[in-house]
């Protein structure tokens, strides 16, 4: 399922209509899609599912952007397994999220800005592509990590001058 950048650009762009919808919310802008190969009209790309952070709106830790996006997908194609299927995520997955991405059997991780603090798939741990497990998952890195870490470095900006932690 190789896509050029530009394709990646513009889910990426989706993944980040749905960051601003969890800013709008009160939550974290971080912002997930599932994209399946071929599955729409004519072989393109089909989006199965969209989701966005809900762990403050929804008082719960899981609640993350590609857990959300992982269940949706399972649920919209009647199976949990994801093979065909490319998740695209605004920041780079954590452990949790990163495990999520191997069990479902993903094809592809695109996020856009790297995450130094809890980062599982490049930059503290590498559980995607680690050739211990039964399942790797390829991973694309930085794509408009730019924007994407400005919205989350803005929104925790915006917090901190609230008093918020």
């Amino acid at each position: 399922m190789q896509k050029d950048s530009s394709q990646f650009d513009e889910w990426m762009g989706l993944a980040l209509q749905q960051a601003a919808a969890a800013e709008a919310m009160g939550d974290v802008p971080i912002g997930a899609v599932i994209v399946r190969a071929g599955a729409g009209a004519a072989g393109t790309a089909q989006i199965v599912a969209a989701a966005h952070n809900r762990r403050i709106i929804g008082a719960n830790p899981t609640a993350h952007a590609e857990m959300l996006a992982i269940g949706a997908a399972a649920a919209a194609l009647g199976d949990w397994r994801l093979t065909g299927c490319t998740l695209v995520v605004t920041l780079e997955p954590c452990c949790m999220c990163a495990g999520a991405i191997v069990l479902a059997r993903l094809d592809r991780v695109v996020y856009g800005a790297a995450d130094p603090k809890a980062g599982a798939v490049d930059t503290l741990y590498r559980i995607c592509d680690d050739p211990r497990l039964n399942h790797q998952v390829q991973t694309i890195g930085g794509v408009r990590g730019d924007e994407c870490g400005r919205m989350l470095t803005e929104f925790f900006r915006k917090q901190r001058a609230m008093g918020k932690k």
